[in-house]
């Protein structure tokens, strides 16, 4: 098994090292690429040092089987067919061709026999939000099919990169110290703020990030689902938060849908507020899981439940998704 990961210097593809390690997934051979920047760096895994190539549009993709890319969307789609024409498998971490009507959406625990079909060898890998929103959902739509959706995401600095989180420490940093806070990773400063954006606004009023929601959860899914965002960055580090208000069709119980939860694939049911033990961002970092908390009826709606989410956005919300869906397509033989 010859696996290659794309944009191995940024903190996906440091998260992919790190997750394939973890998980004993078969490699043979590791293959690491990264821009002019990043050529050259050396990591190592499994006690071997392996030295990241420039990616060029040559035959260095020749006998790679899987090929886990993150280095934004216009890198995959300009080496989208360098990186697949010799047969590798292109499981890709950026939006560029999420909403294509040829490419797979997947996330394993709704949706892992999409990833069968792939036309142009290439798989994409969802948003973040939306991953972990849909794991939750897909065990709420197990029980009654959902009609309705709103949601609050509450997103870590890690969405924006390892460079965004170093900005956040630095920014608490210079706060404390009296000193002006460096803004050049978020719109303003995030230490100690909130900031109601993520990714550019649309016509509609809504940002790219939210109509992602949107757009991502409908296929995946396979829904006609209705979904409305609203996207907050908040000065986390790793940890991505929801709040999901879901109407379904019949009116479902707190008690049906924490089972749900708790029998559901990479979800764990956290839920006991009188104890004050709910999900929260600084105690899951580095976890696999979707964790679900504060489940409770919708008093607007009585075909309504509302629940909230924590997952690690750079983990599940992006590489350890990536990762399992190889692993699906190892196991079923789709792969050799």
């Amino acid at each position: 098994m010859r696996v290659a990961i794309v944009g191995a210097s940024g903190a996906v593809g440091q998260e992919f090292l790190r997750v394939l390690d973890e998980r004993k997934f078969p490699i043979d051979e590791l293959l690491l690429f990264g821009s002019q920047r990043s050529a050259g760096r050396k990591y190592t895994f499994r006690g071997k040092e392996i030295e990241v190539k420039l990616l060029q549009h040559n035959d260095d993709f020749k006998g790679v089987d899987i090929a886990f890319t993150s280095a934004g969307g216009g890198t995959s789609k300009e080496f989208a067919e360098t990186i697949t024409k010799h047969g590798a498998v292109m499981i890709d971490n950026s939006s560029a061709f999420r909403m294509d009507e040829d490419v797979p959406l997947v996330v394993p625990e709704c949706n892992a026999e999409d990833a069968l079909n792939r036309p142009r060898g290439i798989i994409a890998n969802p948003n973040c939000t939306t991953i972990m929103m849909v794991v939750a959902l897909q065990a709420l739509e197990n029980l009654s099919h959902i009609k309705r959706v709103h949601v609050a995401s509450y997103q870590a600095a890690s969405g924006a990169g390892a460079a965004a989180m170093a900005e956040l420490y630095e920014q608490y940093r210079q706060v404390l110290a009296g000193e002006k806070p460096t803004v050049e990773k978020f719109a303003y400063q995030l230490a100690f703020n909130v900031i109601p954006q993520i990714d550019v606004f649309c016509d509609n009023g809504y940002t790219k990030e939210e109509m992602k929601m949107y757009n991502e959860t409908k296929k995946i899914m396979h829904t006609d689902c209705e979904v409305s965002a609203m996207c907050v960055r908040v000065p986390s580090l790793r940890c991505h938060s929801e709040s999901v208000w879901a109407e379904t069709e019949r009116p479902v119980s707190v008690e049906e849908f924490q089972q749900a939860v708790k029998e559901g694939k990479g979800l764990q049911l956290e839920d006991e507020p009188q104890n004050k033990k709910y999900p929260m961002p600084l105690f899951h970092e580095n976890c696999d899981d979707v964790f679900v908390g504060r489940v409770r009826k919708d008093l607007a709606n009585p075909n309504g439940i509302t629940f909230w989410l924590v997952s690690d956005q750079i983990k599940k919300g992006a590489a350890l998704n990536a990762v399992q869906i190889a692993e699906y397509l190892i196991e079923v033989g789709n792969i050799k």
